[in-house]
């Protein structure tokens, strides 16, 4: 993602234009987010976003979304697994084949929980159910600072391999009264999740895309073929100043 005069001259001038393009496009600082949308099959038209900011191991969540389940509190977690696909879950996913994804059927897309999103108290997968200290209602908004994660934790939502996920559904049909895969004492309307998101690093200076903010292949060529033609480009015009330089 960087003898004679004319060799030194275009060495300068590829050193001093592919950093540039790099960091415009690549530089990792740390911050990651998400476009937070709708899960396969479960009906639902949320929507939201979510921004990790990680130092060392302290991450910053903050997250904003509406669209969910009125008047219900909102479970919502980071995940990640090393055995995962880290991505949000799809159609296929659907186990039991009875048109809606739970819980448990999403767990091969994005892993385990790694951090509860709690607006109090512990943010471990231990507090993962605690439906008391989630944000709640239509509408959420949530901040939370110097959350303290395992280093490789850390590692794993920098490098855009985590998942962000908000449960809470709105069931209208027969699924409204079926009994959650996580803890039978609530309902599936409680934990089945509503909207997802890949957290992953956005162009320096650009506006994320694509499900969690995922820069497209297409777009990662383009940019790696910028990146070949500025140094052919430099190495050209250092040679171009040699020659200058010796006439």
């Amino acid at each position: 993602m960087r003898t004679s005069h004319k060799l030194a001259t275009a060495a300068f001038g590829a050193a001093f234009l592919i950093p540039m393009g790099m960091s415009s496009a690549y530089a990792a600082d740390g911050d990651v987010n998400a476009n937070l949308a709708p899960i396969a099959l479960n009906g639902v038209a949320g929507s939201g976003t979510a921004m990790v900011k990680v130092q060392g191991t302290m991450i910053t969540v903050t997250m904003a979304a509406t669209g969910l389940l009125a008047d219900s509190p909102h479970a919502a977690h980071i995940h990640f697994g090393a055995d995962a696909r880290n991505e949000c879950p799809v159609a296929a996913d659907d186990a039991s084949a009875d048109g809606t994804l739970n819980t448990t059927e999403g767990g091969p897309a994005y892993g385990p929980i790694i951090v509860s999103l709690t607006k109090t108290g512990d943010t471990s997968a231990k507090s993962g159910l605690a439906v008391d200290r989630f944000a709640k209602g239509k509408s959420i908004k949530y901040s939370r600072g110097s959350v303290t994660v395992a280093p490789e934790v850390a590692k794993a939502i920098e490098a855009g391999q985590a998942v962000v996920v908000v449960h809470g559904v709105s069931y209208t049909d027969a699924r409204k009264s079926a009994k959650s895969d996580l803890m039978p004492s609530l309902p599936a309307s409680a934990t089945d999740p509503a909207i997802c998101g890949i957290l992953v690093s956005a162009p320096s200076g650009g506006a994320s895309t694509g499900a969690g903010g995922a820069v497209s292949s297409s777009q990662s060529t383009t940019l790696l073929g910028l990146g070949g033609a500025a140094l052919i480009f430099a190495a050209g015009a250092g040679t171009l100043v040699a020659r200058r330089v010796r006439g």
